[in-house]
């Protein structure tokens, strides 16, 4: 994920961008309560923006390390360190926020380890939100990754790679990926990552007005959980199998309980398995939903009046969109 400075030394400005789900196994059930997964993730660009704008330093010398208040003295010192604009109408709390449990989990590590500084600079973030909430992009996750990088470079914590995946694993299963920040073979709850090189493509997606409960969906009697563990090398192997077709055994085991608990995503998927036969692709959903897409044939790229007229006539919201490179 590239970090992008503007007004030389003052805004940092981020894309925090969306993932789509090319397909999406539940493998089992793990003995505490979460699922196992098998997925690949793909980075695309759209998303939302994340602004940092670094401030006055406030002094540090009070936290002192006393083990199980540190995540106490943590969200103190967060909340005197952070400034959050664009996410008011996210949560009622600023604590149950994902930028600020980010920026909190970081401050969580420098206690911890006994390595925060005695001064910090406060941070002002501005969040222009583009993607929807409950829309199986990540959004969500991938604002609390940028916020572990972008944070990560501004408090020079000077963490590794590795050290903030290990960190975002404890804020959401989705945010290693955007840690990541290339297309990959995901496993275990999103935390086990793999590389995989994929081509160039365009989407055409869809965003109904629609959000059912992950919760509720992973709770849901008539959901497998028993999608056979594919290889890595298999998986590597059939790309072609899951990028702009669909093809057995690959597929998204939440579809079809979406699509009747939610009309709107039903109508959507719908309208997009109308355009397959020209676009020469298959339409599918991404994460739990209810977001929709379909693959676009590098021959329709340049046909900006077909778009336009397949976007004027969706159902919902939509965009064309490409990977993220």
């Amino acid at each position: 994920m590239t970090l992008e400075k503007t007004n030389a030394d003052s805004v940092i400005t981020c894309l925090s961008p969306a993932k789509i789900n090319l397909f999406l196994h539940i493998t089992g059930r793990r003995e505490d309560g979460y699922h196992n997964l098998q997925t690949v993730f793909r980075l695309v660009n759209w998303g939302d923006d994340l602004h940092f704008l670094p401030l006055e330093m406030i002094e540090t010398s009070q936290i002192t390390p006393v083990n199980s208040d540190n995540k106490l003295q943590a969200t103190k010192l967060c909340k005197d360190l952070l400034t959050l604009t664009g996410t008011d109408n996210i949560t009622d709390s600023i604590e149950d926020n994902l930028i600020f449990k980010a920026a909190k989990s970081l401050l969580i590590y420098a206690i911890d380890t006994k390595k925060l500084p005695e001064h910090l600079p406060q941070v002002s973030i501005t969040l222009d939100k583009r993607l929807p909430m409950g829309a199986g992009l990540g959004g969500g996750s991938s604002n609390a990754a940028t916020t572990l990088l972008t944070l990560n470079k501004i408090w020079q914590f000077n963490l590794s790679q590795e050290g903030l995946i290990r960190i975002a694993t404890t804020i959401g299963a989705d945010v290693p990926i955007f840690i990541f920040g290339e297309d990959a073979i995901a496993m275990g709850i999103g935390e086990q990552l793999i590389p995989i090189d994929l081509p160039d493509q365009h989407y055409l997606l869809l965003t109904p007005d629609a959000h059912i409960s992950t919760a509720k969906l992973f709770a849901y009697p008539r959901l497998r959980r028993d999608i056979e563990l594919l290889s890595v090398k298999t998986i590597q192997n059939q790309s072609d199998n899951y990028t702009q077709n669909l093809v057995a055994p690959y597929h998204n085991v939440f579809t079809p309980i979406v699509i009747s608990l939610a009309p709107a995503v039903a109508e959507a998927l719908e309208y997009l398995q109308s355009l397959e036969s020209q676009a020469l692709g298959t339409a599918r959903m991404t994460g739990s939903g209810s977001t929709v897409f379909l693959p676009l044939d590098d021959s329709l790229v340049s046909n900006k009046a077909l778009l336009e007229r397949w976007i004027a006539n969706a159902p919902c919201s939509a965009h064309i969109i490409n990977n993220y490179s």
